[in-house]
């Protein structure tokens, strides 16, 4: 019917154009008929685009079933716990997630991370976890990635610098936490482990979230002076998980930001109702590009400097001089998984003065991107 009208439409400013004791046919040409037909259509609102996904992948509000039901929920639980040995994975995971995203043109982007004794989702949980990032937020695209069993918007993309693999880096965060939910660009969805009534799958079924949180919870919980970034992910944690992941936050390390390229900042605060309580040592970290002088095609220096403040020390600072340099990959030593890159990169970090450290714990001596768990005593980080 909309056809008919453009149609109609086009052929009354056509004969407007001729005159009236004119004779002449008028013909609509292929071309035009293709632009009215062929238009594309205005992308989904966020809360059509979940319905959408349920209706039509999980047969939600339909009178049919899903067959593969139950096959998709264990292919899912498996994907979203076998791989990860150590709760540890699921913060990597997140900044990994942090660095893969794309930021806004004079933005420095950052990571917080926000951990609270409200029940702000209303699930009952004794502590929740909130991830706040600026970057651009989530396309529906993005949200399709999520609700699919190993799909990913990164996979055959690590020649532009993504540094995830698995296409399953937010499904790990259920280790610990049962209903993680996302704020971002107009969604605001929640997933469940248990399987939805509906449909007997879990974890990758999105579900509007209607009321609790609200964005104003969200406000004011991260701080009513403050602008609220773009993403928001909750994660209202597992109780056995609780001690794990505040011992986590409070070991993320400061030089965490020398081989990450995106991310400029980083913090980790607790918001607790009994201050007294409190047990995550709180930091905040930040990273400053200070002097880039490119050597020839393959290899780059300059200087880094990273800030960190932590509760209970203040401030420290420390220049690192930076040597980045890449290879090409040998055809023998190609592998399937990462067929489509053509070089690597070592980076080295020289500290100029006294390393920044973390309470008592050891710097590690290589990273992997993320920080590794080997120490290595060098003078340099790898």
């Amino acid at each position: 019917m909309k056809r008919n009208r453009d149609i109609a439409s086009l052929l009354q400013k056509r004969a407007a154009k001729k005159p009236a004791a004119s004779s002449l046919p008028l013909v609509i040409s292929p071309v035009e008929t293709a632009e009215m037909s062929l238009s594309p259509a205005p992308a989904p609102a966020p809360r059509e685009h979940v319905e959408r996904i349920r209706r039509e992948r999980y047969f939600i509000g339909r009178a049919e079933q899903n067959p593969l039901a139950e096959d998709m929920h264990q292919a899912v639980n498996y994907l979203s716990q076998e791989p990860y040995s150590k709760d540890v994975h699921f913060l990597m995971e997140l900044v990994q997630n942090a660095e893969d995203n794309e930021y806004p043109s004079g933005v420095a982007p950052s990571l917080e991370f926000l951990i609270t004794s409200k029940d702000i989702t209303g699930s009952g949980a004794c502590s929740t976890l909130l991830i706040f990032n600026n970057e651009r937020g989530f396309s529906s695209t993005n949200i399709d990635s999520f609700c699919r069993v190993g799909k990913s918007t990164k996979k055959g993309n690590r020649h532009h610098g993504y540094i995830g693999e698995k296409g399953i880096e937010f499904k790990s965060v259920f280790l610990i936490s049962s209903e993680p939910h996302i704020f971002s660009n107009g969604y605001q969805i929640k997933f469940n482990e248990k399987p939805c009534a509906e449909c007997n799958i879990g974890y990758i079924v999105p579900e509007w979230v209607e009321s609790t949180p609200s964005l104003s919870d969200i406000e004011a919980t991260y701080g009513c002076s403050k602008i609220l970034p773009t993403t928001t992910i909750i994660l209202p944690l597992k109780s056995e998980k609780v001690d794990a992941v505040k011992k986590q936050l409070s070991s993320m390390h400061p030089e965490m930001l020398l081989f990450l390229s995106k991310i400029r900042k980083l913090s980790v605060r607790e918001d607790n109702s009994d201050p007294k309580s409190s047990t995550v040592s709180e930091i905040s970290i930040s990273s400053e590009r200070n002097y880039q002088a490119r050597k020839n095609m393959h290899a780059e220096s300059y200087t880094l400097h990273l800030s960190a403040e932590e509760s209970g020390k203040g401030e420290e600072e420390c220049g690192y001089y930076m040597w980045r340099q890449k290879f090409p990959v040998k055809p023998e030593n190609r592998v399937d998984k990462r067929a489509e890159i053509d070089e690597w990169v070592i980076t080295l970090a020289f500290p100029h003065g006294q390393r920044l450290s973390r309470g008592k714990q050891l710097s590690p001596g290589i990273y992997a991107f993320l920080p590794t768990e080997m120490v290595t005593n060098f003078p340099f980080i790898i």
